[in-house]
């Protein structure tokens, strides 16, 4: 029935039974045969046949939606089927190193276009807990990693910016060095303490956001990459040049050692390959 109904709506669309039938690499006579079938299963006639046109009948042209509907509904079938049967890579990385992220997406889908990837934006303690749980395929992690999990990839963002209160007496100066911070509050990651001078107030890792937050609070000065400095506008805080030595957050392709596939192996490759190239 499948089959008579694909003919059925490709003769409405086209009004020519040789059209349509040349559409679906068909005869003309087996297209015939095909509606002649539907029409004796629904016991309805759908056109009306002349030497120079073809038209709906008025049950055709009340069926024809129902026909368009089934068909649409097949497709959708066999879309979600394919996309099923797709290996799937589920990736967390955080939001700080979305390109690089993407880029990696994209040098997965030319190398492998036959592995779906789906990105996820999470801090390190969620990113870690659902590698952890086997609910995604690999994580970027800010290292050091938990002992449990495999990491590659290795790469480094550096840290070159204080994040200053608007107003702060350093927020006009031209740039802030080590020994300025020496008495003062720096929000600090909490696996990775900076090598700075000052009293630590540890956040979570990855959460730039809620620390900015505590830094227009006045709660602390916050170290942080020139990646984010580029992309953040806010009115209650300002980004001072920073000169304190080499500051970096090292980050590292993660996964669980119990769960490595071939489609796992490929993107530990293409996020190399996106380290390397642009």
């Amino acid at each position: 029935m499948l089959k008579e109904i694909h003919c059925f709506a490709r003769v409405a669309a086209r009004l020519s039974f040789s059209a349509a039938a040349a559409d679906l690499g068909m005869s003309q006579p087996a297209m015939s045969q095909a509606i002649t079938r539907l029409e004796r299963a629904t016991g309805v006639r759908l056109f009306e046949r002349t030497a120079r046109e073809v038209r709906l009948t008025a049950a055709g042209k009340g069926l024809l939606p129902y026909a368009e509907q089934v068909l649409e509904s097949v497709g959708a079938f066999a879309g979600e089927a394919s996309r099923l049967a797709r290996p799937i890579i589920h990736l967390a990385y955080p939001p700080l190193i979305g390109g690089l992220a993407a880029r990696a997406a994209r040098r997965l889908a030319a190398r492998s276009p036959s592995i779906g990837v789906e990105l996820s934006a999470a801090g390190r303690g969620a990113a870690a807990q659902a590698l952890a749980d086997g609910q995604i395929s690999a994580a970027i992690l800010a290292t050091p990693a938990p002992a449990q999990f495999v990491t590659a990839a290795r790469f480094h963002v550096t840290v070159d910016h204080l994040a200053v209160p608007a107003g702060h007496a350093w927020a006009s100066w031209p740039r802030v060095t080590g020994a300025d911070l020496a008495g003062q509050v720096l929000l600090t990651p909490g696996t990775r303490p900076w090598p700075l001078p000052g009293r630590a107030r540890l956040v979570a890792d990855d959460d730039f956001a809620a620390a900015l937050d505590l830094v227009a609070a006045g709660a602390g000065l916050l170290p942080i990459p020139q990646l984010l400095v580029r992309t953040i506008r806010r009115d209650d805080v300002t980004f001072v040049p920073l000169e304190a030595g080499e500051l970096r957050i090292t980050y590292a392709l993660a996964w669980s050692r119990e769960r490595v596939t071939p489609e796992l192996m490929a993107l530990v490759q293409a996020v190399q390959d996106a380290l390397w190239t642009r």
